[in-house]
């Protein structure tokens, strides 16, 4: 099975909360945490900018990545989100299995 993580940072708490809470529902991914305090240092639009974020930490499989991807997309209100998967290639197999099942394609 091939578990991903997938980082995003989001703007707020009641972002997190709806993207969290969209993506387990539909099965794209199987847990989210959602880390407070983070703070993004970065360029756009030519100026230097220190954003306040919560990081989410979504687990999912790679066979659920691009409905993950474009869900995400659907529901961030950036003009450019960051959605970064990387893969576990070590981990608790009773829970990577859970990660695969909670994730399978539902018929």
């Amino acid at each position: 099975m091939s578990v991903l993580t997938v980082y995003c940072c989001v703007p707020d708490i009641e972002v997190a909360d709806r993207i969290a809470r969209a993506l387990v529902q539909e099965g794209l991914a199987a847990c989210v945490n959602r880390l407070p305090g983070v703070v993004s240092t970065y360029r756009w639009n030519g100026e230097i900018r220190a954003d306040t974020e919560l990081l989410l930490l979504v687990k999912t499989t790679r066979a659920r990545f691009e409905a993950l991807r474009a869900r995400i997309v659907t529901l961030h209100p950036y003009e450019l989100p960051e959605i970064i998967a990387v893969d576990v290639t070590l981990g608790h197999e009773p829970y990577l299995a859970w990660v695969a099942e909670a994730t399978a394609f539902k018929h």
